[in-house]
């Protein structure tokens, strides 16, 4: 891709704290790319004495898109990272560095230049990575929650607090995904199908509890490919869909979105009991046996995990589907929160 080297050199004068008049580069797409393009752009840099530096970078350019519910979802990064919203962070659990932040109005897409941060993500992380991450989470979350910092009422561009319930009634008015669940064609187990039925069927009742927990500052897109763990740190990229919502939104997605299947139930255990415990260190939590994880992870996952495996044409992968449907059924009579 072609890149302005009078913006990079601007960056990278930033980035190493020394001025720089020379730069050669080479670009490498990175993961994901499904709204915004990621490129890693590293080489050389040359400052005005002619010593020769090594850099790597992120690129990130991201074009006006919609999503249901979140219209602006598209520019709210560059919003962010325009905003304090960083002073916020901890060191162990942060977002990487901004060095420039440019918005291209006419052509509605912005460009981000970000810290590279080089660690262990998605797959690779093991339980004990997974788990403090779900520690630190509720630290930042508690922090914030407690003291609520005059930055959080500066920031304009969040995704609302009903983000979620809104995103389940749209799905549960779909028949897709609603008459085929109750359908005599369906491939689902009885009771997998029964526990989404049920779902719907109270969920007057489970949103009105969820309701009742905290409001928090939520990523929305917590997952293990958007956490990056680096010497005991946790880096926590894309923030397009962050907002107001619930405590446990982003256990909720931790735990179940493009899970690690034959984990799913031990993280479940693990991650609850360590984000509550994060956030009570600052702020007071309702009862462990009140989380309302699991309802969230129905909530958030099951009608969009209908629709993953009837719009799948991989049979191994429908299987993973329904596999990840069974692993939420095992959570719902969990002997690990007792009242």
């Amino acid at each position: 891709m072609n890149i302005k080297l009078e913006t990079l050199n601007h960056v990278l004068s930033k980035q190493l704290a020394t001025t720089i008049t020379r730069t050669d580069y080479q670009t490498e797409q990175l993961h994901g790319g499904t709204v915004g393009q990621v490129h890693l752009v590293s080489g050389t840099a040359e400052t005005a004495n002619g010593e020769k530096l090594p850099f790597r970078l992120v690129l990130k350019v991201q074009s006006k898109w919609e999503r249901y519910g979140d219209p602006d979802s598209w520019r709210r990064e560059y919003d962010l990272y325009l905003s304090d919203l960083g002073s916020t962070f901890s060191q162990n659990f942060r977002w990487p560095t901004c060095y420039h932040a440019e918005m291209n109005a006419e052509e509605e897409k912005f460009e981000l230049w970000l810290e590279y941060i080089e660690g262990v993500s998605g797959s690779d992380l093991t339980g004990d990575m997974v788990e403090q991450a779900a520690l630190e989470l509720g630290r930042y979350q508690g922090k914030l929650y407690a003291e609520q910092p005059a930055v959080l009422l500066s920031l304009g561009n969040l995704s609302i607090p009903d983000l979620m319930k809104n995103t389940y009634l749209h799905y549960r008015s779909w028949p897709v995904v609603y008459d085929y669940i109750r359908s005599a064609d369906c491939a689902f187990p009885q009771h997998v199908r029964q526990m989404l039925i049920e779902l719907d069927e109270q969920s007057d009742a489970i949103l009105a509890r969820i309701e009742q927990l905290p409001l928090v500052l939520c990523h929305r897109d917590f997952w293990v490919t958007n956490l990056i763990y680096a010497d005991g740190t946790f880096g926590v990229i894309d923030w397009d869909t962050s907002g107001w919502g619930r405590l446990g939104e982003d256990i909720a997605s931790l735990i179940a979105d493009e899970a690690d299947i034959n984990h799913m139930v031990d993280y479940y255990q693990r991650c609850v009991p360590s984000y509550y415990r994060g956030f009570s260190e600052f702020a007071d939590a309702p009862p462990l046996s009140d989380h309302c994880v699991y309802e969230l992870i129905l909530l958030m996952f099951g009608y969009r995990l209908v629709e993953w495996y009837l719009h799948e044409e991989e049979d191994d992968t429908k299987a993973e589907h329904l596999q990840t449907l069974e692993q939420i059924y095992k959570m719902k009579n969990d002997p690990t929160f007792t009242k």
